[in-house]
């Protein structure tokens, strides 16, 4: 049986296992072909994120095994949250332990966060189109395509799919 996963807020001590773990999930997935990608560089500044947004991590015996962004409509990590939801973007595990249930709690631990908090009705995210264990994740976990809100990201054609879960 696998020791119980704890999700809590990120603290400094955590920002290199959180950039560590982004960048490995991303190449590992094949989002990007190399850490030197603009974006890539752009999420390893986790401390300047920690500033912008709310950053949890999911840690199991002592160890930080995955991390997730939130943001509601407004902040700067933003990018398609409606005034009624909160948003979360950059959900990754550590590729070494991939499908042991981290990236569940994280979403589980997002939703009941989401349903304290005063005037937000839904939970919305954006995930790439070929993303598939992502999907089924969101998809276990009650979130429901919401097609009309897909976007590209900007100066590509890079199309993101929206995930939304009404509470």
């Amino acid at each position: 049986m696998p020791s119980q996963i704890l999700i809590r807020p990120a603290v400094p001590a955590d920002f290199d296992a959180v950039a560590r773990i982004t960048t490995d999930a991303y190449l590992a997935a094949g989002y990007f072909d190399d850490a030197d990608h603009p974006y890539m560089r752009q999420i390893r500044k986790v401390a300047e994120r920690n500033d912008n947004a709310v950053i949890w991590v999911a840690e199991r015996a002592g160890e930080v095994i995955g991390s997730v962004t939130l943001a509601v409509a407004g902040e700067p990590y933003a990018d398609i949250a409606l005034p009624d939801e909160l948003e979360f973007r950059m959900l990754v595990v550590d590729p070494a332990v991939q499908r042991s249930g981290a990236g569940k709690a994280m979403v589980d631990a997002i939703i009941n966060h989401a349903r304290t908090l005063p005037g937000v009705t839904g939970v919305a995210l954006t995930t790439g189109l070929t993303w598939e264990s992502a999907h089924g994740l969101y998809q276990k976990t009650g979130f429901q395509r919401v097609p009309e809100r897909d976007w590209f990201v900007p100066d590509t054609q890079i199309k993101l799919l929206v995930y939304r879960l009404d509470l």
